[in-house]
């Protein structure tokens, strides 16, 4: 198993597709010698204040939400930076629908872009926290940009996905309704997706997983997802079936850090959850190859491979 930073815990939010990509980010530094916790809430800031800004020059046609895929992650810290888990962490919990609430308010009310970002301000200084006025690591100043920089470039992540209805070896738009800024995918044949993810783990580098967690298989008091079959392998013909009629949704985000197998030699991904500490294996989770092979959406590599 991959080296991690602890188990956090993201509340009533909606938010695992920031604490999955981050989770992601710190384990590849973690195998690299270099230790790295970052911060959810500074990602989340961002992104209120980035959609209370689109609500009001929508004019309000835009509802403002806190769902999201780790795609979207990596573009909002490579636009607005990143801060350390301890320099910006509200430790008391920020209920984020409530505070996306707040935000169609203000867009609402506002009257200009410099009266709507001060009020956000106010409201996120009071509800998750000011911002910290400097960055120190290692005795270095850093600004929120630079800091991000220095964990994860622009391009570093590759986003892969498998689905029939697109070309293979070519990229789209993944039509998911959190694929909220139309973010593209490398499509790529089942086994080629699955033998990328292996490879990555085997090779010591963590995978950013999106996927279903609707299934009854999907079971958190034992710590493990697996299919009701799983002696037969699931085909490309029917993983494209089960998203067409939705019986695959878009619905969670985890880190994979592992590979572990049964007593039977059952393969399994471990996957680092962000409901905290709880459950049978203290915030981790078994998924069965096979239950990956049907349900994933998509996956985030890192391109060192």
């Amino acid at each position: 198993m991959l080296k991690t930073t602890p188990v956090k815990d993201q509340g009533n939010s909606p938010l695992c597709w920031v604490y999955a990509m981050l989770a992601t980010i710190e384990t590849e530094h973690l195998m690299q010698g270099d230790s790295v916790n970052l911060s959810p809430d500074y990602v989340a800031r961002m992104w209120l204040t980035e959609q209370a800004r689109f609500s009001y020059l929508s004019k309000g046609k835009h509802t403002i939400s806190m769902r999201g895929i780790p795609s979207m992650t990596l573009g909002l810290l490579e636009q607005y930076g990143l801060e350390p888990y301890d320099a910006y962490h509200n430790f008391d919990g920020v209920n984020y629908r409530v505070l996306a609430r707040k935000a169609m308010q203000i867009a609402r009310a506002s009257t200009s872009l410099a009266i709507l970002d001060t009020h956000m301000a106010d409201i996120l200084d009071h509800d998750i926290g000011y911002l910290p006025r400097t960055l120190f690591m290692l005795g270095t100043e850093y600004t929120p940009l630079e800091f991000a920089h220095s964990v994860c470039l622009p391009g570093e992540y590759e986003a892969l996905t498998s689905f029939s209805h697109h070309p293979f070896n070519q990229k789209f738009v993944l039509e998911t309704p959190d694929n909220q800024l139309h973010d593209s995918f490398m499509n790529v044949p089942l086994d080629s997706m699955m033998n990328r993810i292996e490879q990555s783990l085997r090779n010591g580098h963590p995978v950013c997983w999106e996927g279903d967690i609707s299934e009854p298989g999907f079971n958190t008091a034992a710590g493990c997802a697996t299919l009701d079959k799983e002696s037969m392998p699931i085909t490309q013909q029917q993983r494209q079936r089960a998203f067409e009629t939705f019986q695959t949704t878009d619905d969670h985000c985890m880190e994979l850090c592992g590979i572990a197998h049964d007593i039977k030699g059952n393969k399994y991904f471990i996957a680092k959850n962000s409901w905290g500490k709880t459950r049978p294996f203290s915030g981790f989770m078994y998924l069965s190859f096979n239950y990956v092979r049907a349900k994933t959406i998509a996956v985030y590599l890192p391109k060192v491979q």
